[in-house]
């Protein structure tokens, strides 16, 4: 068989993330160093910045966080090169007020386009728990973003930070805790009359395995998944090991559905993919929800009709994430006996516990109270190998 080298891509540290914005090959390292690949001048670029905490890309602009505050952005399309050593051009675009390291990053394109280019929104997540709005006017274009509006509600790190066409979504690092607001919008552009209203505060809580594999986080990401000008969901795994998931509007948390595994194995990892419509008159993308399972299958899930049917229901229900009841099934499925909490734990009827037990442990030391989400105490167990392992790791 004959093979074809396209080029040898060397970053000289380790990859964390790999991705295309358009032709172009894109590699980052959270040491703080970007490689680009272009397909047409068949070149491969380095260039070294401050460590990366996050990262976004919108059109064809590549935006990086780093951990001085700084945002730094690249035009693919362009592809801009250095003329002193023909290295790759990284600009700075805006650098926080508080220096606090920017650990989330969303870029809005908004349709609005004139002859000097687009009305670029961000919204991005601090260190320390704050959330901002920056916004590049077509006619500043030179002078760079300018601050919208902050939001101090957080009191962790924000994880992930959603900028949609009808709401700001920001989740930080305490329980997957969740605040969502209203943006208002005047001829597609934000407006401060009156401004950003506060819509929503849930938790979309997920327990981890302490020494899972690496593939794990990337395989059971919460999201938001959806386009942006359509409705964003949450997938909320609670346990590790289940064969339920739950299916929530990102905006308020409400509960779209519940995903069962048809023949009961444990939902190993899952993925959101919208599907382009046929050619016939009329028809719309279609969204489905794919789910790995530990036995080595794959099931399809028909999320557009659940929204539609979502979409058409009574909204006015508490319906949210897991009841008390379904706390109480979910924590069945796990050995919750061999606490290292010092107070009464709840042990699960033998009955309800699988062959395999799991090894437990919060994604944050602190659960809400007032939350019906909240797990009881001693939520930690044994872990045992299963060297017959055939889980899906990546879906």
């Amino acid at each position: 068989m004959n093979e074809f080298v396209s080029g040898t891509f060397d970053l000289g540290v380790r990859v964390d993330s790999l991705f295309f914005i358009g032709s172009q090959l894109v590699a980052t390292s959270h040491t703080g160093k970007v490689g680009v690949w272009h397909a047409v001048t068949r070149s491969w670029q380095c260039q070294n910045i401050q460590p990366i905490s996050s990262y976004d890309t919108a059109g064809t602009f590549l935006l990086l966080g780093c951990t001085n505050g700084s945002i730094y952005y690249i035009d693919m399309e362009k592809f801009p090169l250095r003329m002193k050593d023909n290295d790759l051009l990284v600009t700075e675009l805006y650098a926080d007020p508080s220096q606090d390291a920017v650990t989330a990053l969303s870029v809005y394109l908004t349709p609005k386009i004139t002859l000097m280019g687009n009305w670029i929104e961000i919204a991005y997540g601090t260190s320390s728990g704050k959330v901002r709005m920056i916004v590049q006017h077509p006619e500043t274009m030179g002078q760079g973003p300018q601050l919208f509006q902050t939001f101090t509600v957080h009191r962790s790190r924000i994880t992930k930070v959603m900028l949609s066409e009808k709401h700001l979504v920001s989740v930080c690092s305490e329980s997957n805790h969740v605040r969502t607001w209203n943006v208002t919008r005047f001829r597609g552009m934000l407006s401060t009359q009156p401004g950003s209203t506060p819509l929503a505060s849930f938790k979309v809580l997920s327990l981890d395995e302490p020494d899972c594999h690496p593939s794990y986080p990337v395989g059971n990401d919460i999201g938001p998944y959806g386009d942006r000008e359509d409705q964003q969901v949450f997938i909320q795994k609670v346990v590790p090991e289940t064969d339920l998931l739950y299916v929530r509007v990102s905006s308020t948390g409400h509960r779209v559905c519940e995903i069962r595994s048809v023949d009961t194995s444990f939902i190993s990892c899952f993925s959101v993919h919208e599907c382009e419509g046929s050619s016939r008159m009329g028809s719309r993308p279609r969204r489905f929800l794919f789910t790995g399972h530990s036995n080595g299958s794959v099931q399809i899930w028909d999320l557009t009709t659940a929204l539609e049917s979502y979409s058409k229901s009574d909204k006015t229900t508490d319906l949210a994430g897991p009841s008390h009841e379904e706390l109480v099934y979910l924590m069945g499925q796990c050995d919750l006996s061999s606490s290292r909490c010092t107070t009464p734990s709840l042990s699960p009827a033998t009955s309800l516990m699988p062959l395999r037990t799991n090894q437990l442990r919060a994604s944050s030391n602190h659960l809400g109270n007032r939350s019906t989400e909240d797990l009881p105490l001693g939520a930690e167990g044994g872990h045992e190998e299963n060297v017959n392992d055939v889980r899906v790791t990546h879906c």
